[in-house]
């Protein structure tokens, strides 16, 4: 069966909504979402079970869903999500399981819960590390785990030249190309670290009130949407006002009078309504 492509503004719209709710900046979940899927909304790993936009693997979705799914819509899946004495969630019935399983295949379901993961994840990383987390640093909890992610972070910063796949031979066995260059030499946890960085790109340094006006701008400007809002305005009017909004915002000296662009004043509010109405199209 042919499964039908999700557009890109759709794809970006998810994402801009899931960032706007949790505080996650969008170039980071941007990033990890074309790092893990190539932004396709239906892509199916060929040697595990992860599926989806942020290629989540089962277990890993059923817990995130069961700790924010009632927060974002998806009350009936979390109800249904189980955890047994050994930590391990399950779902009773069979065709229920698939539909939860399925979500990951809808950008905005795993656009937030990949949002809410970053957000948990970033407040644990902060609290071991003692400093803001880097969107890289919220990579590595994906990809190794919030446990395996602390390993890393806190052996990087004593020792950078560390050997990566002795400290992670399981994660190294599945992921040769990460731990080791292509003449088969190990890699060091600085190098492993910084290929993600190169590969998330804006997304991996700290979070930028412009960047995420920025995208939101460009969520705006989709040729396959049209914005309809109370003032009659077009997607073309949109993104002039958002432009405008991101001109105004990033000129700003002071970080904390361009930061007050995330509190609830008119123009934010504004601009939220705007992203929010491509939604439905």
């Amino acid at each position: 069966m042919t499964v039908n492509p999700i557009s890109a503004g759709r794809i970006q719209s998810a994402i801009a909504t899931a960032s706007s709710k949790t505080g996650i900046d969008f170039d980071y979940l941007f990033n990890q979402a074309k790092v893990e899927s190539g932004l396709n909304a239906n892509a199916k790993a060929g040697t595990s079970s992860a599926s989806g936009l942020y290629q989540f693997v089962e277990q890993s979705w059923l817990a995130v869903v069961k700790k924010h799914g009632a927060d974002n819509g998806m009350a009936w899946a979390a109800d249904n999500i189980q955890q047994t004495a050994s930590g391990r969630y399950v779902v009773g019935d069979g065709a229920t399981k698939a539909s939860i399983l399925a979500l990951r295949n809808d950008p905005n379901a795993a656009s937030l819960m990949a949002a809410e993961h970053a957000s948990d994840n970033k407040d644990a990383l902060e609290g071991t590390l003692g400093r803001d987390a880097t969107g890289t640093d919220l990579y590595m909890a994906h990809f190794l785990g919030l446990g395996g992610a602390k390993k890393f972070l806190t052996t990087m910063a004593s020792n950078p030249y560390a050997n990566a796949a002795a400290l992670f031979p399981a994660a190294a066995g599945a992921n040769r190309n990460v731990f080791y260059t292509p003449a088969g030499a190990p890699r060091s946890v600085s190098d492993v670290y910084d290929r993600f960085a190169d590969k998330l790109g804006a997304g991996a340094g700290d979070t930028g009130i412009a960047s995420t006006v920025n995208y939101a701008a460009q969520a705006l400007n989709l040729g396959d949407s049209t914005v309809i809002t109370g003032n009659n305005q077009s997607a073309a009017d949109a993104l002039t006002w958002a432009t405008s909004a991101l001109g105004k915002f990033a000129a700003q000296a002071n970080p904390t009078a361009a930061a007050n662009l995330m509190r609830p004043t008119p123009d934010t509010a504004r601009l939220a309504y705007l992203m929010l109405a491509n939604l439905g199209n």
